[in-house]
């Protein structure tokens, strides 16, 4: 019998352990630890992009330690992720196009001159229409820049660290795109 309880209390850490990897928003699931440029990421916070009264994604922020402070984690120089899971058929490429211009315009002030190749470059790797349960992975790896996967697959990338900054401040800037999911996001 005391085998039985032993073998019972092992399994029930193992399933409590490996249940407790992972943050559920909604009903996404998302890892609490990914790797990016070789680097350990955990997960700083996560919620949801609603628009009106429709969720659009569910967004996460990735960190090598855990930060609620949204102007370091931008200017940051360290690899670090927004990981993007698409709930809505609403969303599509050209929104999501318009909602990043958008986004780079209020994270800047509206002073993008420097930036505006780039963030045409950075719009141009969204080739595909988005679908429901697709990820984005939007990524600064230190000594690359800003990259963009899509289901796990490189789709291309934006030096500078002014770009970075600038793309990060889209969710967790002074004007967010969303004040519910930036204070989520801090893991507050």
């Amino acid at each position: 019998m005391k085998k039985i309880n032993v073998l019972f209390f092992i399994l029930i850490t193992i399933i409590s352990t490996s249940v407790s990897a992972q943050t559920k928003v909604g009903d996404v699931t998302l890892p609490d630890n990914v790797k990016f440029n070789g680097e350990d990421l955990v997960i700083n916070g996560a919620g949801t992009r609603e628009k009106f009264i429709f969720d659009i994604y569910v967004g996460a922020l990735y960190l090598k330690k855990k930060s609620s402070s949204a102007s370091t984690i931008a200017k940051t120089d360290e690899t670090m992720a927004i990981k993007l899971h698409i709930v809505s058929g609403m969303m599509s490429r050209s929104k999501m196009a318009n909602a990043l211009r958008d986004g780079f315009k209020k994270s800047t002030n509206g002073k993008t001159e420097k930036l505006n190749s780039r963030i045409e470059k950075f719009i141009g790797f969204i080739k595909e229409e988005i679908e429901v349960d697709q990820i984005y992975d939007i990524v600064y790896e230190k000594g690359k820049g800003s990259v963009i996967y899509k289901d796990g697959k490189e789709r291309g990338h934006v030096e500078g660290l002014d770009f970075k900054e600038a793309l990060f401040n889209i969710w967790l800037g002074t004007k967010p795109a969303d004040k519910d999911l930036k204070i989520k996001m801090l893991g507050n």
